[in-house]
């Protein structure tokens, strides 16, 4: 039976898929004590196609960015399940790093990263609640329009 996590986000629609393979050398997460690392996700879907691809601030709307972020998110708890097999075994979310494909003078990356934020803190309620960094950038592996990465306090 899925723990209240998964419970949570089944009612939203989402069932966790296993996790993308790393394309380099590099591993998709690392525990360390009580915290767990996880690499970089980007907005693929379980079927390999991108949620949203390109830059934001040149054809990628603030909305297709926000849905790109939430696939990250996503990517990022299938992650967390194949480390820990459960999400109920996550203590806190401590911190989510993001980085938007974008423009130079494109400003809203922390309205783009929300897509991911607001499923941490609709999956996990408080514990969601976490540090954050929203990083612009020139070009994302695949032109995926977003990014994202963790690091979560386990038991």
């Amino acid at each position: 039976m899925a723990g209240t996590v998964e419970q949570k986000l089944a009612a939203q629609g989402i069932t966790l898929h296993a996790p993308p393979n790393p394309v380099a050398n590099y591993v998709g997460f690392v525990r360390t004590g009580n915290l767990l690392f996880v690499s970089g996700q980007v907005c693929v879907t379980p079927d390999g196609k991108m949620v949203a691809k390109g830059k934001l601030g040149a054809g990628v709307t603030i909305e297709q960015g926000s849905a790109a972020a939430r696939g990250c998110a996503i990517n990022l708890l299938a992650q967390i399940k194949a480390a820990l097999g459960d999400l109920d075994k996550v203590v806190r979310v401590v911190r989510l790093g993001g980085f938007v494909n974008s423009t130079p003078d494109f400003l809203d990356g922390p309205k783009v990263l929300n897509g991911a934020s607001d499923l941490m803190v609709a999956a996990f309620g408080d514990k969601g609640r976490h540090a954050r960094t929203t990083v612009g950038v020139s070009s994302l592996p695949a032109d995926a329009a977003v990014e994202v990465e963790g690091v979560f306090e386990v038991s």
